[in-house]
């Protein structure tokens, strides 16, 4: 049996906000979808990225409460330059979503920044640097 790794599941509060963020990000999720408990997504890489509502979460396990005290995981985004990270980090603040870091050169060869998505998630957007 080889095991493989599949899905990463996001659990949002409004799936029509969450969706319509990653929209922004090039995600190619129908408009229907927005009123879905449940959505999902192929990726190009042939990973799937999932969005669950907090009550299809609780209706398999009742007891689950929403994380608190900083992330513990994120999601990150690759951008063919820093301009394009830049471009990505300005459009998404301007459209109301929240800035965590505003995007800089890091020490180890990408243009980086931070957004959070309308539950919190951390989406990092880069672009490796020319040398």
């Amino acid at each position: 049996m080889a095991i493989t790794f599949d899905l990463v599941g996001l659990v949002v509060a409004d799936m029509g906000a969450s969706l319509a963020f990653y929209r922004r990000l090039g995600l190619d999720l129908p408009a229907e979808a927005d009123k879905e408990p449940h959505v999902e997504v192929a990726l190009p890489s042939g990973l799937r990225l999932a969005w669950d509502t907090a009550e299809v979460i609780r209706s398999f396990d009742p007891d689950w409460v929403a994380p608190s005290g900083g992330h513990g995981m994120s999601l990150a985004f690759a951008c063919t330059s820093a301009a394009e990270v830049d471009a990505a980090y300005t459009d998404l603040v301007g459209a109301g979503y929240r800035g965590h870091k505003e995007p800089w050169d890091a020490f180890w060869g990408q243009r980086y920044a931070v957004v959070l998505d309308p539950d919190g998630t951390v989406v990092d957007l880069f672009a490796t640097l020319p040398d």
